[in-house]
């Protein structure tokens, strides 16, 4: 009953309520699986069985219809006051204690690593580090408390109101018209010495990558209600895109490190 419970969610939540939505999260989970080494591959197989990353890249967001993980609402952004240096973003993940997903990442992180933990916990800590190694990468996610990550900031797109945060969980990623088995294709392009950088960064650098951007997409909103189209798209998709690649790079690195 409770996996028909969530099947049904697939067709009836608004994907404006997602992080990247399901697209950019299964583009991300698509591209980190290409890059798992064969031992973390094998690991997670096991921990998954048929479920593929990109799929229980969502399951996140699926579960926030149920009150009994009300809980885990806070893991998927974390919030940043602004103008703030790298060395300043740093001092503050230094001393970040609360649950936000910069903390909760390095926690799911260390308890994957643990070899007492049930089958069912396992998998539940698995779907969530998928998740929200992707979330953080969403520039929206890393942003202000008081405008609810870009959510209270009305913009129209091509004629439609909506906000911030919805522009870049799904309408900039989804105006490509493309599955997300296409759009991993189109993008996950990187050489070996990208991969190698990528997956040696921490994830305080992720947290400072998204959060530049932030900074950047909240001063371009210079009126109320301002109108975003074609010029948006132009101008940002190589942005998101580049987001989406190194989300799902770094994601690869953090498993094949747990795993491998």
């Amino acid at each position: 009953m409770r996996k028909l419970f969530f099947i049904g969610l697939l067709f009836y939540m608004p994907i404006t309520s997602m992080a990247w939505g399901m697209l950019g999260h299964r583009v991300v989970g698509q591209i980190a699986e290409s890059y798992l080494n064969p031992k973390a591959a094998a690991a997670i197989k096991k921990i998954l069985g048929n479920e593929t990353i990109a799929l229980a890249s969502t399951w996140a967001d699926f579960v926030r219809s149920d009150k009994e993980y009300d809980y885990l609402t806070p893991w998927h952004y974390i919030n940043v006051a602004d103008n703030l240096t790298q060395e300043e973003l740093n001092a503050y993940l230094a001393q970040d204690t609360i649950a936000d997903a910069y903390t909760k990442i390095n926690f799911l992180a260390s308890e994957l690593k643990r070899k007492d933990l049930s089958k069912d916990v396992k998998k539940m800590y698995v779907r969530l580090l998928i998740h929200i190694v992707g979330d953080v990468h969403q520039p929206m996610h890393v942003s202000r408390e008081e405008d609810a990550g870009g959510n209270k900031i009305k913009v129209f797109w091509f004629g439609q109101s909506t906000n911030l945060h919805a522009v870049w969980d799904e309408k900039l990623i989804g105006s490509e018209q493309l599955s997300y088995t296409e759009y991993s294709n189109a993008i996950n392009f990187t050489t070996p010495a990208q991969r190698k950088a990528w997956m040696q960064q921490p994830v305080s650098q992720w947290i400072y990558d998204s959060y530049v951007i932030a900074q950047k997409l909240y001063a371009e909103v210079k009126a109320p209600d301002q109108q975003l189209s074609y010029r948006y798209v132009y101008d940002h998709i190589a942005i998101a895109n580049e987001q989406l690649l190194k989300s799902g790079v770094h994601l690869a690195g953090i498993l094949n490190q747990i795993f491998g």
